[in-house]
């Protein structure tokens, strides 16, 4: 028998007002919540948030007073100003020096090391106990630390991108290199070095040991100005020579100016030269800027930075290619 209109709406009724008591029952939302935005944004949105923002080339105002208040708050005293004084504060399970460290890794293999007669096999890339000890570090007559300094101010000098192809004239044991390496792509840093003593420490050890490999860095040797061997077909946005250009006879450093030229990025692309530029100071202003002209550079001027960690600044000079 066919139910009524009447009784139809009353069951629809009451199923309406049951649903509604089962919702009265069941708990309440929070208030607020921390999740993470929805997937449902605009596709431009998702892919920009996808992409990680750069690293900054330099330490912001900020930055450097929340370490110093991260320094206070751990109550640290002003460091020693002895080498007795350093030497106290030295702790761990085998406190050694420098030299001490060099001796057990020559005499005695390290700490713990293997025994057996295939003991080198467990090592891919055996290094030399000098450079583990980082002898290296200290052929500079200034800290390591520089390195960082050259870095910041060129890179922001050149408002660098990691896309960005450069060249360092000399780049020995890589103290300034390093930086550039993980800031650009792989492959994008080349350097011409002619040293063994630097390419040891910079393959051997630099770019192991600060897990750059993967960036690829094209480091060759030679001092014969010869720019060939890093391929064609791309242009530097940054080529620079920090304290190497001083060194070497002045027909050579316009030789590599010279060729140097044709490969640096029209108007954006820079060359940075430190210390002095004598080679074109020795000519007379004149001559040297007639000289730069056909080379199809000009001079844009002379700059200096100074040091994060200690007392020092230094001197730069900046070409391009019109």
């Amino acid at each position: 028998m066919a139910s009524s209109p009447t009784r139809s709406v009353v069951l629809l009724l009451l199923s309406a007002a049951g649903a509604l008591f089962l919702l009265r029952l069941l708990p309440s939302p929070p208030p607020s919540c921390s999740c993470p935005p929805s997937s449902l944004s605009s596709s431009s949105s998702s892919s920009s948030s996808s992409v990680p923002p750069e690293d900054p080339i330099s330490p912001s105002s900020s930055d450097l007073q929340w370490l110093q208040s991260l320094i206070k708050l751990n109550s640290l005293a002003d460091p020693p100003s002895s080498p007795s004084g350093w030497h106290s504060l030295r702790k761990g399970i085998n406190p050694r020096s420098r030299a001490q460290q060099l001796e057990d890794l020559i005499h005695f293999k390290g700490i713990s090391h293997y025994e057996d007669a295939n003991a080198s096999s467990h090592t891919p890339l055996p290094c030399p106990p000098e450079l583990l000890v980082e002898e290296h570090h200290s052929n500079y007559g200034e800290p390591w630390a520089g390195g960082r300094d050259v870095f910041e101010f060129l890179a922001s000098a050149t408002s660098l991108s990691p896309s960005a192809h450069v060249l360092e004239i000399g780049c020995g044991t890589l103290r300034v290199g390093l930086h550039f390496i993980r800031h650009l792509l792989p492959s994008h840093f080349h350097c011409l070095e002619r040293d063994d003593l630097s390419l040891h420490a910079a393959l051997r050890y630099e770019l192991p040991s600060h897990g750059l490999i993967h960036k690829r860095p094209l480091i060759l040797k030679g001092d014969d100005m010869d720019f060939t061997r890093f391929g064609s077909g791309f242009e530097y946005d940054l080529i620079y020579a920090s304290a190497v250009f001083l060194h070497m006879p002045d027909a050579l450093v316009w030789t590599g100016m010279e060729r140097l030229a044709g490969r640096l990025k029209p108007q954006k692309g820079r060359i940075f030269v430190s210390h002095n530029i004598k080679f074109c100071s020795r000519l007379g202003g004149d001559e040297c800027t007639r000289r730069l002209r056909s080379l199809g550079l000009e001079y844009v001027g002379k700059h200096t930075h100074d040091s994060l960690l200690f007392n020092h600044y230094e001197i730069w000079f900046e070409f391009r290619r019109p």
